[in-house]
């Protein structure tokens, strides 16, 4: 088992002079034990508290101790999320063990046990399989333990925890929407998505709405979740082009799987014929956007980085008593390739530059929360 520990110093309002020494200080070292690696490494937060701010309970004693059982996938969409959850962490004062299960049910299962049992004062789970997950977090949630979930469907099972999650319908409306203007009604179309994954799920059934209305036809639907996402599925996306060469466009509503779709277009010399429509946006994603003749037309998308940093602040209120709604949904824009091309965006940092409603630093936060920048 591998887990990742960081822990930061509590840092008060009169410690802000201080930032710029802290930016510049890395430490790293390492203990190996029977299950556990314990790294420390440097915190990239830029922080600010509003004047006068009090931290509360538990918050104002220090030593606040989460665990955050995570199961990623392939791609830097989910680098960019820890990094912003870490580093809202950081300016917190959290000390936190990381677990990552890397697309591995059983282990994200194994993980959340180890969890419950270390002792930790909150647990946020990161995606995972409702059914492997739901009855472990009912059982922190027994133990006392504030759970605070990020992209798994568990209203119906764990209504107890706080779930947080991008908006996925409005996100597939907004892709879909553009693919629809692009390319019109009546046209052959493929799919690409993975079911069984809740913000997956989500997207698929707004496809499922958008294919009736258009009309569109479908002419095949495949993917598969693995741990090299964006290379097994242009294999499969390969072979169904081969087989289906007259669709006009491609949904594929997680950006490795739009990434695995756009290199089977090009491999096959279809860029000019076949169009793809994704979700989800990083410096990968918007290299391959901007790549001469790409056939990535538009994404819908939230900033990753804003998205870990705004689940963390979620568990920071629910910690201290002050989070209202189980259910949290941030809000999603469109990036279409036009829009990047026009504006010569190469990386997140433009982008965020040219699309301020990506930061949601306003979200899910209170004044005695540090703000960040990335």
């Amino acid at each position: 088992m591998n887990t990742e520990m960081r822990t930061s110093p509590r840092r008060g309002i009169w410690l802000g002079v201080l930032l710029v020494a802290f930016a510049l200080f890395t430490a790293a070292c390492s203990q190996d034990t029977e299950d556990a690696t314990t790294t420390t490494a440097e915190a990239a937060a830029v922080e600010t508290t509003e004047p006068g701010a009090e931290m509360p309970p538990p918050f104002d004693a220090g030593g606040v101790k989460i665990a955050v059982v995570q199961n990623s996938g392939a791609g830097d969409y989910f680098q960019q999320w820890t990094n912003g959850a870490k580093q809202q962490a950081d300016a917190l004062g959290i000390e936190y063990t990381w677990y990552d299960a890397q697309a591995d049910n059983a282990k994200q299962a194994t993980d959340m046990e180890t969890a419950i049992g270390s002792g930790v004062v909150g647990i946020i789970v990161d995606h995972g399989q409702t059914d492997t997950m739901c009855p472990l977090i009912n059982d922190a949630l027994a133990a006392g333990i504030p759970v605070v979930i990020y992209d798994i469907a568990v209203q119906d099972c764990a209504p107890d925890a706080v779930q947080t999650q991008q908006s996925d319908f409005s996100l597939a409306e907004l892709s879909l929407g553009q693919m629809l203007e692009d390319i019109g009604g009546d046209q052959n179309v493929g799919y690409v998505n993975v079911l069984g994954i809740a913000p997956l799920d989500r997207r698929h059934t707004i496809w499922e709405d958008f294919k009736v209305d258009s009309p569109w036809d479908e002419q095949f639907f495949v993917g598969e979740f693995t741990n090299a996402v964006a290379t097994d599925n242009a294999q499969l996306v390969d072979a169904a082009l081969k087989a289906n060469p007259d669709v006009r466009a491609i949904f594929a509503p997680y950006d490795e799987l739009t990434k695995g779709t756009v290199s089977a277009i090009n491999d096959n010399g279809l860029a000019e014929d076949i169009w793809a429509y994704g979700i989800d946006i990083s410096n990968a994603d918007i290299e391959v956007m901007t790549a001469d003749g790409s056939p990535w037309k538009a994404t819908a998308t939230t900033d990753p980085n804003a998205i870990g940093a705004a689940v963390m602040r979620t568990m920071a209120l629910e910690l201290a008593g002050q989070q209202g709604p189980r259910l949290v949904d941030f809000p999603g824009v469109l990036v279409t390739q036009q829009f990047l091309l026009d504006n010569t965006i190469t990386n997140m940092v433009e982008l965020r530059s040219a699309m301020p409603e990506l930061n949601l630093a306003t979200v899910q936060s209170a004044d005695w929360i540090p703000s960040i920048e990335f």
